[in-house]
């Protein structure tokens, strides 16, 4: 296949031939493992008609594998693309023919995966994403499969392209940035996902094994240590993350399915340090990217953001210092606590989070004569009490937000950690929130919208005037209306008149109304295309 001839706008590429034995190999490995178990279940309960269920199970495989292979035959004569001077088109459909246009420019990511089969037969899929939300497989254009050599040179093409459609001009390469070293296995039991596996993995085993239940109790944690290592491992396996030229990064891993997300980074607005608890007792921490055009079929999969698997935190640091040109990094930054209000209001969450149970238990026991529901209820106060009291602790310590240069930075989260820096001019409104015990306490929740991303990043029970302050300090004019209330020895009816645009309110000296919802949106979203930053 020459991939050349996808250059010339008159001129159609059709996928590779080889989609055909790739479809045969995968519909007889499916139809095997499910006609096998349909044999064995028929001879276990009826031996005598084991026989006959083999003759009809294998013929109902080879029509099934028949018509597999003249639906792919038929789907490859009739599939096929092109890349022009500034639009990528995709022609599919056997009985309705559909033909499918994506501007360059709108393209936001190339990603390249290739699972056993296709990567036994040379080939690999490529989807092409545009990142908006849109209906389900809209968002993306995939051409599956192709060779593996012509998709690699398609991807450069295509990057090329959406550079000369509206990115920056190609430069020379950074090259390598981090790869995976065998020791951050230690890393994968550490997830809060490890006990959930193992007790579905130990779930099943007993239904099979029928094991003492004292043994299965032991074995839940080992065992989904182990799965969790065996994820990781085919996750993470052969990461690399490059800079490339023309300012992209790219990060390649995989095991059984390999993949190849590459992200332009004037889509990167911030980056997002990942800390689950375990993690983070470990001296750990992941990077997310922060960038637009990260949506996959209308959502957002951490396995396209990732930059760094779970690693040393010095590292991740360093990581995140070179992806976004700053040395240190934002997410190092000393941050401002957040008020003794934000410590009580945690405090008394994590008391009533056990008190309401065992109140619970022990009024029923009482009522119903029930002495182990009492006896749950003291246990549960017990020990519930002091595990919500360090859990309100522990997430009152990770409050923080600050400004670091150009980034914003908000740290929140105890069970999952999250420290975000997310540069000002990806900042498109503001939004500040008030509850009523808020307001007696005078705190708020400032929140940083964007485009990117989780599409907006709160700093929780900050200090009212300090989180206005904020705010107004990395985004001058945003948030006018709010700050200058603030301003000590001006009346506040006379700052009212200094606003541009202000409208009377009721009581002006009022920090924020009750159940009040303020938002600013630029008028201006262009400005906020964040230029690629390099150290």
């Amino acid at each position: 296949m020459e991939l050349e001839a996808a250059v010339d706008p008159a001129a159609w590429t059709p996928l590779d031939p080889r989609t055909v034995p790739v479809s045969a190999v995968l519909a007889t490995v499916t139809v095997a493992v499910a006609g096998a178990a349909a044999v064995v279940t028929v001879a276990a309960r009826e031996p005598a008609a084991a026989g006959t269920a083999a003759l009809g199970t294998l013929a109902a495989a080879i029509a099934l594998v028949t018509v597999t292979v003249l639906v792919s035959w038929a789907r490859w004569r009739c599939c096929a693309y092109r890349v022009t001077a500034d639009r990528v088109e995709l022609r599919t459909g056997v009985l309705v023919q559909r033909r499918r246009s994506m501007p360059l420019e709108r393209a936001r990511a190339v990603d390249v995966t290739a699972g056993p089969v296709l990567r036994a037969f040379g080939l690999v899929a490529l989807r092409i994403g545009t990142g908006q939300q849109r209906g389900r497989g809209e968002a993306t254009l995939a051409l599956r499969p192709v060779d593996r050599m012509d998709a690699e040179r398609l991807r450069t093409l295509l990057l090329d392209r959406m550079r000369s459609a509206g990115g920056p001009p190609a430069g020379p390469a950074d090259g390598r940035i981090a790869e995976l070293d065998p020791r951050w296995l230690r890393y994968g039991p550490l997830s809060l996902a490890t006990p959930v596996l193992g007790l579905g993995l130990t779930a099943v085993l007993v239904g099979l094994l029928d094991p003492p239940v004292w043994v299965a109790a032991v074995a839940v944690l080992p065992v989904g240590a182990l799965v969790a290592v065996l994820l990781y491992v085919e996750t993470w396996s052969g990461f690399r993350l490059d800079r490339e030229p023309g300012d992209v990064l790219r990060v390649r891993r995989g095991g059984l399915v390999t993949r190849s997300i590459s992200l332009e980074e004037r889509r990167l607005v911030g980056i997002e340090l990942v800390e689950p608890l375990g993690v983070r007792l470990s001296g750990a921490a992941r990077v997310d990217a922060v960038a637009t055009g990260l949506l996959v079929g209308g959502t957002e999969s951490t396995e396209h953001r990732t930059l760094l698997p779970t690693a040393p935190r010095r590292l991740a640091e360093r990581v995140a210092a070179v992806v976004l040109g700053q040395s240190p990094a934002p997410t190092a930054a000393p941050l401002t606590g957040h008020p003794r209000a934000a410590r009580d209001r945690r405090l008394r969450r994590g008391a009533l989070a056990a008190v309401g149970p065992a109140a619970v238990l022990v009024v029923v026991g009482v009522l119903t004569g029930i002495d182990a529901l009492l006896l749950a209820g003291i246990g549960v106060l017990v020990l519930g009490v002091p595990v919500g009291v360090l859990w309100a602790l522990d997430t009152y310590r990770g409050l923080g937000h600050g400004q670091a240069g150009e980034y914003l930075v908000v740290r929140a989260g105890s069970l999952r950690r999250s420290t975000v820096a997310l540069h000002r001019d990806g900042v498109i409104g503001w939004t500040v929130r008030q509850s009523v015990l808020q307001r007696r306490r005078g705190l708020a929740t400032v929140v940083a919208t964007t485009a990117a991303g989780r599409g907006a990043f709160q700093a929780r029970d900050v200090d009212a005037g300090t989180g206005l302050r904020w705010a107004a300090t990395a985004t001058p004019g945003l948030v006018g209306p709010f700050a200058a209330r603030d301003e000590p020895g001006v009346p506040a009816a006379r700052r009212e008149q200094h606003q541009p645009g202000a409208q009377e309110r009721p009581d002006p000296g009022e920090p924020v109304q009750r159940h009040q919802v303020e938002e600013h949106e630029l008028a201006d979203g262009g400005r906020h295309q964040h230029q690629a930053r390099h150290p």
